[in-house]
C-alpha cells in the first residue's frame, strides 16, 4: 500500500536518527523531560553532531537542488518537546539541510501523523514507535545509534541494501523456516519458485525509490541491493517475486547464512535495513543499520 499523495518521497525521522542526541537522551532517561529541555536551550546555539541517518537524509535532499521540483521531502517526527525541536531546526539549518517541516509530541507516540504527512518511510531510535508504525502500515526501522556513519566517497549516488524475508518480502517464507527448519523451507520456496512472494512492509519504499531514480533531473543516481540468507534454490523465488513487481535491483546476495557485514562493508549502502536482531548488531559495525520489527522472528507469539 503507497501513502504517497503525490510523486514526492516523503521520509519521517526521529530527532535522535538525525543527530546524535545520545548525551542529552541520557540525561532525560536519568531525570525528565524538563532536564532535557533545559538542556537543549542552553545548547541551542551549538550545533548537533550527525547522527546515524544523517548521510541519508543528506542525499536524499540532494535530489532537489537541480531538479525543477521538490523530489524529496524530510520531516522531523519526533518525541521531543517543541523547544527541543527549535534546536533540531538550527542544527538542521547549520548543516545545510533543508527540513521545513516537524512535528512534535513532547513523549507522546508519533505514528499516528504518519498518515497526514503522506510518509513514505518513518526511522526512529525508538523501538515501540517504529513497531507501531509498522502496524499502522507504514515502513518503518529502529535505527542503532551506535551504527557505523555512512560513507562519503559516493555523494552523488544513493545507496540502500535491503533484506528479503520480513521486509521486501513477507514472513511467509521464514515461518516455514522457523517453525519446520531448513529443509522445509528450502523444498515449500522450490515447489512455489513461480509463485510470486507476498509483499512485504518495505516493498512501498522500494517502488517509491524506483520513482524516484526515474527522474532524470536530480544530479543524483540510485543503486539498490538485495541482501539476504537465501540461497540457490531458493533464491529463484524472490528474483522472481521481483520481477513480477516490476522493480530492478542493481546487486543480489544469496548467502546462505554467511554474515552479511562484510558484503555490506563492500557494498557501502547509506541504509541497510534488516528484521533480525543478529544481523543488525553485526552490520551496525560497518553500515548504518535499522531494524524492521515485524515477522515471526520478532513476534513469534503472534504465529
Amino acid at each position: 500500500m503507497s501513502h504517497t499523495s503525490s510523486n514526492r518521497l516523503v521520509v519521517a525521522i526521529s530527532s535522535r536518527a538525525l543527530f546524535d542526541f545520545e548525551e542529552e537522551n541520557r540525561v532525560f532517561e536519568l531525570s525528565d523531560d524538563r532536564a532535557y529541555m533545559r538542556l537543549q536551550w542552553d545548547r541551542m546555539q551549538t550545533p548537533a553532531n550527525p547522527g546515524v541517518a544523517f548521510g541519508l537524509v543528506q542525499k536524499l535532499l540532494a535530489f532537489n537542488k537541480v531538479a525543477e521540483s521538490q523530489l524529496v521531502e524530510v520531516v522531523v517526527l519526533s518525541r521531543n518537546d517543541p523547544v527541543s525541536g527549535l534546536r533540531v531546526y538550527h542544527s538542521a539549518k547549520t548543516h545545510g539541510l533543508d527540513i521545513q517541516r516537524g512535528v512534535f509530541t513532547r513523549g507522546e507516540a508519533p505514528y499516528r501523523y504518519l498518515r497526514p504527512l503522506s510518509a513514505n518511510l518513518f526511522l526512529s531510535a525508538n523501538a515501540t514507535d517504529v513497531e507501531q508504525a509498522l502496524i499502522y502500515g507504514f515502513p518503518a526501522a529502529h535505527v542503532y545509534p551506535h551504527s557505523a556513519k555512512a560513507s562519503k566517497d559516493r555523494p552523488n549516488e544513493l545507496r540502500i541494501a535491503f533484506d528479503g524475508d520480513a521486509v521486501l518480502f513477507s514472513d511467509e517464507a521464514e515461518r516455514v523456516y522457523q517453525n519446520q527448519g531448513l529443509e522445509a523451507f528450502v523444498s515449500h520456496e522450490t515447489e512455489r519458485a513461480n509463485m510470486p512472494l507476498p509483499p512485504g512492509p518495505f516493498k512501498p519504499l522500494l517502488e517509491a525509490l524506483v520513482s524516484l531514480r526515474q527522474s532524470q533531473a536530480s544530479g543524483m543516481t540510485i543503486r539498490t541491493a538485495l541482501v539476504t540468507a537465501r540461497s540457490a534454490p531458493a533464491h529463484e523465488r524472490a528474483i522472481r517475486t521481483l520481477m513480477q513487481w516490476n522493480v530492478e535491483i542493481d546487486e543480489a546476495f544469496f548467502l546462505g547464512g554467511l554474515d552479511k557485514s562484510g558484503f555490506l562493508k563492500e557494498f557501502e549502502p547509506d541504509f541497510f535495513f534488516d528484521d533480525q536482531t543478529r544481523h543488525c548488531e553485526s552490520a551496525a559495525a560497518t553500515t548504518p543499520t535499522g531494524q524492521v520489527i515485524s515477522g515471526i522472528t520478532n513476534h513469534p507469539k503472534t504465529t
